[in-house]
């Protein structure tokens, strides 16, 4: 039985997943959930996932969510290149679940933030952007970003994690894309180590990337650049 992948790319940790299984050629049956139309709140989907969020993965009866569990999960299952997360170097793999565990309350949740209060709650309550809040947040996301190059990128490093790109790499770049490609938030490009980083993880993966991404393209067309300050 195929491996079946439920996911929106709309969805930074689906899109994170969808472009891993595609670099590495993992075969899976396409299983997309429509968050814009809350499939994922449908009584099916809460049969697979009671949490009600993507990505989550089928492995032939084997069900798991959380988009960090299935990254790893995959990569050592279907025994990915090492530099994906090293099985043979111990401190190489932990510094991988290191940025991992940081990305929870830091990239992924700033970001989604900043995602929220200029799309999503203007969208679904129509009602103007509430411009204070969004400042606020694009000050948190910049400290991240900060955060990001001194300590992750720090020595020179060409990848978060060390000297080859790594789920970790895949997990960042999404969220920090999210608000580039749809809102057209250009917070990591003033910081020259994390834009030198995002080119050099764009330069590896560009065409799944890019493929990955065109949903988020298509939202930024609907963005309004007039309420832009």
């Amino acid at each position: 039985m195929a491996l079946t992948l439920y996911y929106d790319l709309m969805s930074q940790p689906s899109r994170a997943v969808y472009i891993f299984l595609q670099i590495n050629n993992i075969s899976f049956t396409a299983k997309p959930v429509a968050l814009r139309n809350d499939e994922h709140y449908t009584d099916w989907f809460k049969k697979i996932n009671p949490w009600c969020v993507v990505p989550v993965i089928d492995d032939d009866g084997f069900i798991l969510t959380e988009s960090v569990a299935i990254l790893k999960y995959l990569a050592v299952k279907h025994n990915v290149p090492d530099h994906w997360y090293p099985q043979t170097d111990l401190k190489a793999q932990a510094r991988i679940d290191e940025y991992m565990s940081y990305q929870h309350l830091n990239t992924r949740y700033d970001c989604t933030i900043l995602f929220r209060e200029l799309v999503r709650l203007p969208t679904m309550n129509k009602a103007p952007i509430q411009w204070h809040l969004v400042e606020n947040e694009r000050n948190q996301v910049r400290g991240t970003v900060s955060h990001l190059a001194s300590y992750f990128l720090k020595d020179d490093k060409p990848f978060l994690c060390g000297s080859d790109i790594s789920i970790a790499d895949l997990l960042c770049v999404c969220e920090l894309m999210q608000l580039i490609t749809c809102c057209e938030e250009k917070l990591y490009e003033s910081n020259p180590v994390i834009k030198t980083w995002v080119d050099r993880v764009r330069a590896n993966i560009d065409s799944v990337l890019e493929e990955a991404h065109q949903i988020v393209y298509r939202v930024r067309s609907k963005f309004s650049m007039q309420n832009k300050l």
